[in-house]
C-alpha cells in the first residue's frame, strides 16, 4: 500500500474526508474488505454528512407529522363549509373515516415500501415515496366536490394515497439513517429524525394560527360553525386548502437529496454483493457526492469474487427460516407487538385532545375566529409542553441509557398514569387533566414512541431490515385504526345531553391494559446501545449455527467490547498502521 502522507491521506481523500476504502484495497478476501470496511464506518467520527443524513430523512418525518396532524383540524373546516346544512359539521362516521383513511394507506405503505427496499435497494425506493406525499397533497389542497362524489369521498381517497407515502418513509429513513450512522451515535442520529415529528406537529398548529390570523375580519362574521358562511365559509374553504398545500413544501425542498443519496454501502455488500461499489459509495457519501463511480474492471474482479461472501443470500425460504428460529422470531414479535400496544394508546389518545384544550380555556370562543384562533394556540401548547421535550430528551440519553430501559420506563410508566387517569377521571379538575395529559405526551415520547421507531432500523440483518421495520411499523398503524375506529367511540357510550363522554373514563383504563402488555413486549427486544449492525444481525444463533440455522463453515464471531468496539474494527486500525 502507498504510504500515507500528513493526516493519514489516501488516494481519493482530504484533509476533510479520509478514503476509508483505499486503506483496504490490498486485501484480496471480499470477507475481510468487507468487515475492515464496515468497521471504519462503524468507528467513523460524528461529522456534517451525519447531519446532512438526519436532516434528509428528518423532513420526511417532518412533513409526515404535519399532514397527519393537519387532519384533526381539516375535518373541522371541511365540515363547516361543506357539512350538513345548520350544523356545520360532518357526521361522525364521515369524521373517522377521513382520519384513519390514512392509517389504512400507512400500513400499505410501510409493508410494500419496506419490503421493496430490501428487493431492488434503498436508494431506488428513497424519493418515490415523497413524491407520492406531495402529489396527493397537493391534489387535496385542489381538490372539490361533484355529481358522482362527495368531498368526503375524494379527500379519503386522496387520504390513502397519501398515507402509502408517508407508511414508505418510516422503514426508508429509519435504515438509510441507521445504515450510514457511526455506531457510537446510530441512537441519537435516529432519534434526531423521528424527533421532526415534534416540529411537524408544531408546525402545522402554527400555519393554522397565521391562516386564523390572516382571514380574522371574515372570520369575525359568525360566531359559530352553522352560521359560518357567505364570506366567512369562503375564508374557511381557503383556509384548509391552504393548510394541507403547505405540507407539500418541506417535501419539495427534501426531494432531490432523497433522489440522489447513494445507495447504503451495507445493502450493496450485503445483498447486492458488489464489493467495489459499495466502497465508491460510501465515499460518495463521506464527501457529499450522489454516488461512488468505481473502476468497470475492478468491479468485474469484484463481483466476480463476492460468491465467496459468507452473507446468506435473501430469498423467501431463507426468511422463513431465520424467523422460523425462536431466538429470531421474538425479535420481531416484540418489536411489532411493542409499536401495536404503543399506538392504540397513542392515536386513541390524539382524539381526546378537545377534552384537555377545553379543560385550560382553549376549546371554544364566542366568534369563529376566537375558536378556531383557541385551537391552534391550544395545539402549539400541548405540543411544546409534552410531545417537543419527550423527543429530545430520548435523543439525549437513547446512547447512553440505552433503548431498551427507556422503552421499559416509558410503558410502566404510561401503565400507572393511564390506571391514575381512568379510575379518577370524574374527580380532577381541568388543571389535573391538563398534568396527566402532558406528562403521559413525554414519556409516550420518552419512552416507547422513539424506541419502538429505532430499535427494528438496527437488530435485523440487511436483507430482512426493511421489510421487518415495515412488519413492525405496520403493527403500529394497525393498533391506531383499532383505537380510533373501536376503542375511542366507546367514550360516548350512554351519552346524553349533559353528559357527551360519559365512558372517557373506562377508555382510559383500556389504554392502561395496552400499556401494561407492552411491558412483556419489551423483554422480548434486545439492547442494541453501541453495537454495530453485523454484530446484532449475527447474536441471535452463537455457538455452532449462522443466523440462518445452518452450520457454521469458518466465521470468525466478532468480539463485542463494553465500549462497544469490536476485534474487527481493531484489526482494520492495525491494518492502517502497517
Amino acid at each position: 500500500m502507498a504510504a500515507k502522507g500528513a493526516g493519514h491521506l489516501t488516494s481519493g481523500g482530504n484533509s476533510a474526508y479520509h478514503n476509508f476504502h483505499n486503506d483496504f484495497a490490498d486485501v484480496e478476501d471480499p470477507n475481510e474488505r468487507r468487515r475492515l470496511a464496515l468497521a471504519e464506518i462503524d468507528k467513523a467520527p460524528f461529522g456534517w454528512y451525519h447531519v446532512r443524513a438526519c436532516v434528509v430523512a428528518g423532513v420526511g418525518f417532518f412533513t409526515d407529522s404535519y399532514d397527519i396532524f393537519a387532519v384533526s383540524l381539516l375535518t373541522i373546516m371541511v365540515g363547516i363549509v361543506y357539512g350538513h346544512k345548520g350544523k356545520g359539521a360532518i357526521s361522525t362516521p364521515q369524521d373517522t373515516a377521513i382520519k384513519v383513511a390514512t392509517s389504512a394507506g400507512t400500513v400499505i405503505g410501510q409493508v410494500g415500501f419496506g419490503a421493496l427496499a430490501d428487493i431492488v435497494g434503498r436508494k431506488k425506493m428513497y424519493g418515490l415515496e415523497l413524491i407520492l406525499i406531495i402529489f396527493a397533497t397537493l391534489a387535496q389542497s385542489l381538490t372539490g366536490a361533484g355529481p358522482g362524489a362527495s368531498i368526503v369521498g375524494i379527500l379519503i381517497f386522496w387520504r390513502v394515497l397519501m398515507g402509502i407515502g408517508i407508511g414508505g418513509d418510516y422503514p426508508l429513513s429509519s435504515i438509510i439513517t441507521s445504515e450510514f450512522a457511526t455506531t457510537k451515535w446510530r441512537g441519537a442520529m435516529m432519534g434526531a429524525v423521528f424527533a421532526m415529528q415534534g416540529f411537524g406537529q408544531l408546525a402545522g398548529a402554527l400555519v393554522m394560527l397565521f391562516l386564523t390570523l390572516g382571514f380574522k375580519e371574515s372570520l369575525l362574521t359568525a360566531t359559530k360553525y352553522s352560521t359560518c358562511t357567505g364570506v366567512c365559509g369562503l375564508a374557511v374553504d381557503r383556509m384548509w386548502r391552504s393548510l394541507v398545500g403547505i405540507g407539500a413544501v418541506p417535501a419539495c425542498a427534501a426531494l432531490y437529496y432523497r433522489l440522489t443519496i447513494p445507495e447504503t454501502p451495507r445493502y450493496t455488500f450485503d445483498v447486492a454483493r458488489d464489493v467495489e461499489k459499495a466502497r465508491t459509495d460510501v465515499t460518495a457519501y463521506m464527501t457529499g457526492k450522489h454516488e461512488g463511480k468505481p473502476d468497470e474492471v475492478a468491479q468485474a474482479q469484484a463481483r466476480k469474487a463476492s460468491v465467496a461472501l459468507e452473507i446468506p443470500k435473501a430469498s423467501w425460504k431463507d426468511f422463513f427460516r431465520f424467523y422460523g428460529k425462536w431466538k429470531n422470531g421474538k425479535i420481531l414479535l416484540g418489536t411489532a407487538g411493542s409499536w401495536f400496544f404503543l399506538d392504540v394508546a397513542f392515536y386513541g389518545l390524539g382524539l381526546n385532545s378537545s377534552t384537555v384544550l377545553t379543560a385550560i380555556g382553549y376549546g371554544t370562543g364566542p366568534t369563529v375566529y376566537k375558536i378556531l384562533y383557541n385551537l391552534a394556540a391550544g395545539n402549539c401548547i400541548l405540543v411544546c409542553a409534552g410531545a417537543i421535550p419527550g423527543y429530545w430528551l430520548s435523543v439525549a440519553t437513547i446512547d447512553t441509557v440505552g433503548r431498551k430501559p427507556i422503552q421499559l420506563m416509558g410503558f410502566v410508566l404510561l401503565t400507572i398514569l393511564f390506571i391514575v387517569w381512568g379510575f379518577s377521571y370524574n374527580h380532577l379538575s381541568g388543571h389535573a387533566h391538563l398534568a396527566l395529559y402532558v406528562l403521559v405526551q413525554l414519556f409516550f415520547n420518552f419512552g416507547p414512541n422513539a424506541t419502538t421507531f429505532i430499535v427494528p432500523g438496527e437488530c435485523f440483518p440487511t436483507r430482512y431490515r426493511s421489510t421487518s421495520h415495515g412488519i413492525s411499523a405496520a403493527s403500529g398503524k394497525i393498533g391506531s385504526i383499532i383505537a380510533q375506529s373501536a376503542i375511542a367511540p366507546l367514550r360516548t357510550r350512554g351519552a346524553t345531553a349533559k353528559v357527551a363522554n360519559p365512558w372517557q373514563n373506562h377508555v382510559m383504563q383500556i389504554y392502561s391494559l395496552f400499556m401494561f402488555l407492552g411491558i412483556f413486549t419489551t423483554l422480548l427486544i434486545p439492547e442494541t446501545k453501541r453495537i454495530t449492525l453485523e454484530q446484532l444481525a449475527g447474536e441471535y444463533d452463537m455457538g455452532d449455527e449462522s443466523i440462518t440455522g445452518e452450520a457454521r463453515q469458518g466465521t470468525n464471531l466478532k468480539t463485542v467490547a463494553e465500549d462497544g468496539s469490536d476485534t474487527v474494527a481493531n484489526q482494520a486500525e492495525e491494518h492502517k498502521r502497517d
